[in-house]
């Protein structure tokens, strides 16, 4: 589901940011207005009020359904800025981690070639997952981050803490999103211009 927050009739003129996620972005398993998304939007009315958030986040989005959707988005709301928030779905099946580089490398090269800035929030897997698919698939966001210049969160849930997930231990509860929100903020406000 795609929905805007707090979008005005004159949004094609405004400077949309678009955040384009998964499940972390979608605010799954909170109310809507508790997620960090959310807060964004909240945050920057108040300091930025020329940019608007559009999240275009789906719970359960892999890098590969991304890249099927990311034109159309692209198309539908010229986003000044990109927030690239994918991948914890590819990792937590297996993927190969050289699809999802390419899949990941795709949507950020369509982003930046309609002039949008990019933010990439990078992601880290569970330890179940094996030291080396972890190691690999952690350097992935980097290394893309360096390839194409963008700026790079390295690790969105950093500093949440264990008792701050939900029964999953997947999914953080709406006390952490301030704190994934600060995180995030910390590498968008260089690109708020």
């Amino acid at each position: 589901m795609v929905f805007a927050l707090f979008l005005p009739l004159s949004a094609l003129a405004a400077k949309n940011i678009l955040v384009f996620g998964d499940s972390l972005s979608a605010g799954y398993g909170l109310a809507l207005d508790k997620s960090w998304v959310h807060l964004l939007q909240i945050e920057l009315k108040q300091s930025r009020p020329e940019y608007h958030v559009v999240n275009a986040s789906i719970s359960g989005e892999t890098t590969s359904g991304g890249r099927q959707r990311i034109t159309g988005a692209l198309h539908q709301f010229r986003p000044k800025i990109v927030i690239v928030e994918l991948g914890a779905n590819d990792g937590l099946r297996g993927t190969s981690i050289g699809d999802m580089e390419k899949n990941l490398a795709y949507i950020i090269g369509k982003s930046r070639s309609t002039g949008a800035r990019v933010l990439l929030l990078g992601m880290k897997l569970p330890p179940n997952y094996g030291e080396q698919y972890i190691t690999q698939f952690a350097n992935v966001y980097p290394r893309l981050a360096k390839k194409y210049r963008i700026r790079l969160l390295p690790f969105l849930l950093e500093g949440v803490a264990a008792n701050q997930f939900q029964a999953d231990n997947l999914h953080p509860i709406a006390a952490a999103q301030p704190h994934i929100l600060n995180n995030v903020m910390r590498e968008l406000k260089p690109l708020l211009h």
